[in-house]
């Protein structure tokens, strides 16, 4: 393995002599010294076996391969800097002493890469060559000369500035830090404080994955076991949707910290033990109580380090993961409180196979079951990200990611934290479209017991206009980049987010035991009464009664300024002044058919356009009137939300009949629409759930709009319970409408009996 001493061979596990055991490891005394019985050791076996045959192990052939592109990256940067003294006027000597040296960290460095991995690699070069010219645009282009170099993307706004490439197959994250030295030493000690002197902090944070790396190796009892363990939990973060840095969840060097003290918590324990006990532990874990591995120490440098005692900002961070070399930082600041509540559920179920596990019960591969982000929530927000060709959707793809945490943020600021987000770390290609395309999904839910006033809503509208600015302050953008956010319901999830381009089914949701006994009981007196037919025919009764209330609500909703308003269709349509980085939140879907319902505005190839300076017509697509189009959003959280059925919106037909050009874009006037996603409180099921209805309404520019209500589903109890509520509205308008006639009559009776009375006397006195 390449290290932080130079180009070395990784060390086997026995050339790793056993350490001494220190009467404490970490800033704590141990939690248990108990080494591994029989039936652990077996696990331990059953784990190791599972990983191999997961495919998580580098063949020879591939490490060679990377041991071979370090080497050749290390001649072309030694080069590089040889160049530049050779240009800068430097003697002949200082030429041939010129010198650049490769270190790694991360994954590769802590030896639990696994097949197609990037190597994380940092370069560091002499005092006078810098990273903004000599590094970014120099080695840049001698890189970008090179045959083996391929998706070479310079990142350098970066919070730590990376240049990304691909060196004969092999992904390459190259970092690079200027010290000051005038000469580079090829034995250089990285772990030195002196190679912080005089330097920025971005060059800090540059040096500081591969010292973190080093102190980590440093401070865990037993290498072999710890790689062991962390090669399983990072197997299992991307398994359930938890790893990911950028995403607000944890990348590498946060599971290497957890698994890290998990082992000073246990020096004695095996693999099997460890992954055990961390679930055990970080379910019980306080947060935001740090996890730290070393006292955090504090150098006359002056480089700010973690303490939330002197810095305010510091106090806010939610999950803090401390590194272990100065200056010493929180390496999970990204985890927001969306994203720590869903860490918190998976280490919960992972917690639970275990027990399942040491009981007998389950088997290592219950562990590791994908989880189904898509079945575990009712509502979704759908980003699509297009470019022109796939380098620019490379670029302004990595841009909109690094963003998307900051939408999670906004949205629980806004909502005050009862509206929950959950950002999916995968991306989602759909390849059928004409332009580079990709997606990315966050599932949305209320709070769990927060206590929500029927007709409060959550609006988003200002908060995903907020997100499209900061979008839009990308400085590379080029015409082509575009952006779409879109509300979806489970139903309308795209096929091509599935495997094998099919959804998976759902089974069942368990029932409690209070609703089944509710069901036996309305069983019972069913058949005791005889009343089944009955029931059902009153059911029946009450759907067409709500299908004749919305038909009457959409006719009254048209008021007399949107009385020529046009089709939805072209709610999607976006002017060309609002064509950079619009973003749209719709909830019109096509008719359903064998494929997923889509949503309506910027998501199919007939309404993205490829550039920036191209638009067109929706189609208008057939949709089904009968089917109801309201939306709910339940707080039943993970992995039971209910399957609905969600309807499809009646097309108000304009009249035209736009076609479609080559590019399977629609030719047509090109229309701005702004978009407003409300979510609504709802009201209490008789299962004793809170649902929350999640509403959506489409406010257009000029002339050109319609509003969009939505409520509960046909045929469900909440919209059963809706009926009956409007019934008894309806009857108590009538009641209201009855009581007015009635006195309005009595006014006119008692009116015309004043009127004859004054007539009487006027006569009689005239008399």
């Amino acid at each position: 393995m390449v290290g932080s001493d130079g180009l070395n061979v990784s060390p086997s596990p026995s050339q790793q002599m056993e350490k001494q055991l220190p009467n404490q490891w970490g800033v704590t005394k141990p939690l248990s010294r108990a080494g591994p019985l029989e039936l652990d050791i077996q696990r331990s076996k059953e784990l190791e076996k599972f990983l191999v045959d997961a495919g998580l192990y580098e063949s020879a052939e591939e490490a060679a391969k990377r041991e071979e592109v370090l080497c050749r990256l290390k001649q072309i940067v030694k080069d590089w800097v040889k160049e530049l003294t050779r240009v800068r006027g430097y003697t002949d000597q200082m030429v041939e002493d010129a010198n650049a040296v490769i270190y790694t960290f991360g994954s590769y460095r802590l030896g639990v890469h696994g097949p197609g991995a990037d190597i994380d690699t940092l370069c560091v070069g002499p005092s006078y060559v810098n990273r903004e010219e000599d590094f970014f645009y120099v080695l840049h282009n001698i890189l970008a000369e090179m045959e083996e170099v391929t998706e070479l993307q310079p990142v350098p706004d970066a919070h730590v500035p990376v240049m990304k490439f691909k060196f004969d197959g092999i992904s390459i994250d190259l970092l690079y830090a200027s010290i000051s030295l005038l000469v580079v030493p090829d034995d250089l000690d990285i772990s030195n404080m002196s190679v912080l002197h005089e330097i920025d902090e971005p060059t800090v944070r540059s040096l500081n994955g591969c010292r973190v790396a080093d102190q980590i190796l440093k401070l865990v009892p037993n290498i072999e076991h710890f790689c062991t363990t962390l090669r399983c939990l990072k197997f299992w973060a991307k398994r359930r949707g938890v790893y990911s840095n950028v995403t607000g969840f944890l990348g590498g060097v946060n599971w290497a910290l957890l698994v890290a003290r998990v082992c000073q918590f246990y020096p004695n324990a095996n693999p099997s033990m460890l992954v055990s006990r961390f679930f055990r532990v970080y379910t019980l874990w306080r947060w935001p109580n740090p996890v730290m591995l070393c006292e955090i120490e504090d150098d006359e440098l002056g480089f700010s380090v973690w303490d939330p005692r002197k810095n305010p900002w510091d106090r806010s961070h939610q999950m803090p993961i401390i590194t272990p070399a100065y200056p010493c930082m929180n390496s999970s600041y990204n985890v927001s409180t969306s994203t720590l509540r869903v860490m918190m559920e998976q280490f919960q179920f992972g917690n639970k196979i275990c027990e399942d596990i040491e009981l007998n019960k389950a088997e290592w591969k219950a562990l590791f079951e994908p989880y189904l982000f898509f079945e575990s929530y009712k509502n979704y927000l759908q980003v699509d990200i297009i470019a022109a060709d796939s380098d620019d959707l490379r670029a302004w793809k990595g841009w909109v990611e690094s963003r998307l945490r900051q939408l999670t943020l906004m949205i629980e600021r806004d909502t005050y934290g009862k509206l929950q987000c959950h950002p999916y770390p995968h991306d989602y290609v759909d390849h059928s479209k004409q332009c580079a395309h990709c997606a990315f999904f966050m599932g949305l839910q209320r709070k769990q017991g927060e206590v929500i006033q029927e007709g409060q809503q959550f609006d988003i509208r200002q908060t995903v206009d907020e997100f499209r600015h900061q979008i839009n302050m990308y400085m590379y953008w080029k015409p082509g980049m575009e952006i779409y956010v879109s509300h979806v319901r489970r139903k309308q999830i795209p096929a091509y987010v599935f495997p094998e381009g099919y959804k998976r089914c759902r089974h069942p949701r368990p029932m409690s035991q209070q609703q089944l006994d509710k069901a036996s009981s309305e069983d019972g007196e069913a058949c005791r009464t005889g009343s089944a037919e009955r029931r059902l025919k009153r059911k029946k009764e009450l759907e067409e009664m709500e299908m004749k209330r919305e038909s009457l609500e959409k006719r009254q909703s048209i008021s007399p300024q949107m009385r020529d308003s046009a089709s939805p269709d072209l709610l999607c349509l976006r002017s060309a002044n609002a064509l950079k980085g619009y973003s749209l939140i719709e909830s019109e879907t096509i008719k359903e058919g064998p494929e997923s319902c889509q949503p309506i505005g910027g998501i199919s190839p007939q309404v993205i356009p490829c550039s920036g300076s191209s638009g067109g017509k929706m189609q208008h697509h057939e949709q089904d009137a009968e089917v109801n189009t309201n939306i709910t959003i339940s707080n039943e959280g993970m992995h039971n939300a209910e399957t609905f059925d969600a309807g499809c919106l009646p097309n108000v037909n304009n009249g035209g009949n736009p076609e479609i050009n080559d590019q399977g874009f629609l030719q047509g006037d090109i229309r701005e629409a702004k978009s407003k996603l409300l979510l609504d409180g709802g009201r209490e099921n008789v299962a004793g759930v809170f649902e929350d209805g999640l509403r959506e309404e489409l406010e257009a520019n000029g002339q050109h709009g319609m509003v969009l209500n939505s409520g509960d589903v046909v045929g469900s109890e909440p919209v059963q319970k809706t009926v009956m509520r409007h019934v008894d509205r309806n009857s108590k308008l009538l009641y209201i409408l009855l009581m007015s006639a009635y006195y309005f009559c009595l006014y006119a009776a008692f009116s015309c009996s004043f009127c004859c009375f004054y007539s009487r006397l006027g006569l009689t006195s005239s008399a």
